[in-house]
């Protein structure tokens, strides 16, 4: 099964709906090998973009790509850790085996995974490049109202989509122009230190906040965000990956607690009273979420993560009862721990009408925790994972709920992090018992008194998947905690070069420029 196709926009919200339609303008876009940098269209920034109104819509258009990410990007992040595995079902969900390949970590340039959703995910998120760079070369020959703001929002958001494109294939081409060339591979450390002087040189220009109707553009809280998320991985995206693994990098645990205190301390944003809230289908209205891909419960623009993980008869439409979680996983959380609503486990409900449903067979439905086997499971294996609440008021499989990349209660986490690689551990778990006191009642303090540096930071890695899962941060943690080559559920221990993913072979055809990755 695939994402089915769909239009993107980026829409501003009002309190309760839709209050603002960006224009699109029809751009095509060259994201393939050598030339996944460079737009070619008859519309072209000297002939198009003459106007303000032209220009947001290229700035629109740039956005939209992010909702690409939750496919490719996301499902990278996720189904590769120990936090969610799509299992075969019958006829569902085989396509190739590329699912499992991908738990399994068997994935090769021009493997089912590589031509598909790992090749997929280099040309979305250097479509989202090519986009902003047509558009920042525009305004190099038009004047036009909040121009500066318009450069700085295209230029952070070229950042984020080299992040990501950092944290899955190391060092990739840069570019900052539309001219069409075979690029070489910059070396990740490079391409970090880009990505870092484009976000500290923009993040003045951006605003702290948008009127409602504009929520979801790029804030001086998210390019700080970007920033501490970067600083806690720094180890990983500054040093070197050989077949042998992890050359480890510098260190910038300070720099990570001042990018984190930068939002932190912004006054922009605050801890939702209700974790719950963050998630939900009017979560444009939360306080917390800093960076987020915008969704509408409209045909071709809302939110699929409910389909992809409810049986077929929990709702109507069909849902597709593929995305799980492991029983590991699902076990580690305390049972009196809120977050635990995010799964649906046992007896099963219409999650529209409340009245008992059955398997496909008239059974009565009952999610069990355990997958016997992932290439023969049945229709109820498998804890599913809702943490995107469905809406009420959904259109077909389009759900309202913006999904963040980037919220508050990371910042705390980082922030927890980095203090505990400093030797602060008592500092650290004050900051994780800040996150703690909003999903026990009553409250489940840690106690400092019980934690080594080292012990705790295990127990950081925990606590980041409960407050995280399904927020495409585990791939990411487990890189940076040496644990993702691990064995767990359904996978054996796998090579320490793929904390990389390979440069996918049809890149490789096209651009002779690049080099693959090491043990590719």
């Amino acid at each position: 099964m695939k994402m089915p196709g769909s239009r993107y926009s980026l829409r501003g919200r009002g309190i309760g709906r839709p209050a603002l339609s960006l224009l699109l303008p029809v751009l095509a876009v060259s994201v393939g090998c050598s030339l996944d940098e460079n737009p070619t269209s008859a519309i072209t920034p000297d002939n198009f973009y003459q106007n303000e109104e032209e220009v947001l819509g290229g700035v629109t258009a740039a956005y939209a790509e992010l909702r690409n990410t939750l496919w490719g990007y996301y499902n990278l992040s996720e189904i590769t850790t120990d936090e969610m595995i799509v299992p075969t079902r019958g006829q569902d969900w085989f396509d190739n085996g590329r699912w499992i390949e991908i738990h399994e970590q068997n994935w090769s340039a021009n493997s089912p995974a590589g031509l598909d959703d790992i090749n997929g995910t280099w040309n979305n998120l250097f479509a989202g490049v090519a986009k902003s760079n047509v558009v920042l070369e525009a305004l190099n020959n038009v004047t036009v109202a909040n121009q500066d703001v318009y450069a700085a929002e295209l230029r952070a958001l070229r950042a984020f989509y080299y992040y990501m494109l950092m944290d899955m294939f190391g060092g990739v081409p840069i570019a900052t122009d539309t001219e069409i060339l075979a690029r070489p591979r910059a070396s990740r450390a490079e391409l970090f230190a880009f990505i870092e002087q484009e976000l500290l040189e923009v993040r003045e220009t951006l605003p702290l906040s948008w009127p409602a109707d504009l929520h979801g553009r790029f804030t001086r809280g998210a390019a700080d965000a970007i920033l501490a998320s970067m600083y806690l991985n720094a180890e990983v995206f500054t040093g070197t990956v050989t077949t042998a693994g992890l050359q480890k990098g510098q260190a910038r645990w300070q720099d990570a607690i001042d990018a984190a205190d930068r939002v932190i301390n912004s006054g922009a944003y605050a801890l939702a009273t209700d974790w719950d809230e963050n998630f939900a289908p009017d979560n444009y209205l939360s306080p917390e979420n800093i960076l987020v891909v915008k969704h509408l419960n409209e045909t071709g623009l809302g939110l699929n993560f409910v389909m992809r993980a409810l049986h077929y008869n929990h709702i109507s439409p069909t849902p597709w009862n593929g995305f799980s979680t492991l029983a590991s996983t699902y076990f580690s959380f305390d049972p009196d721990d809120q977050r635990t609503e995010i799964f649906l486990v046992g007896p099963q409900v219409n999650l529209e009408t409340g009245q008992p449903i059955t398997d496909r067979s008239g059974a009565p439905l009952i999610i069990v925790p355990t997958i016997n086997d992932i290439h023969q499971a049945t229709e109820s294996e498998g804890v599913r994972i809702v943490k995107w609440r469905l809406d009420p008021e959904h259109v077909a499989e389009h759900n309202n709920n913006d999904v963040a990349y980037f919220r508050l209660g990371e910042m705390y986490l980082i922030k927890a992090e980095a203090l505990n690689e400093l030797g602060n551990t008592a500092g650290a778990v004050d900051l994780v018992n800040t996150l703690r006191a909003r999903v026990f009642s009553p409250p489940k303090p840690l106690s400092a008194g019980n934690f080594t540096q080292a012990s705790f930071r295990d127990q950081m890695l925990l606590e980041r998947l409960f407050e995280l899962t399904a927020e495409a941060r585990r791939r990411q943690d487990l890189v940076r905690h040496g644990k993702f080559t691990d064995t767990w559920e359904f996978k054996g221990p796998t090579e320490p070069f793929r904390i990389l993913m390979p440069i996918p072979q049809p890149q490789l055809d096209t651009n002779p420029e690049l080099q693959q990755n090491p043990g590719y």
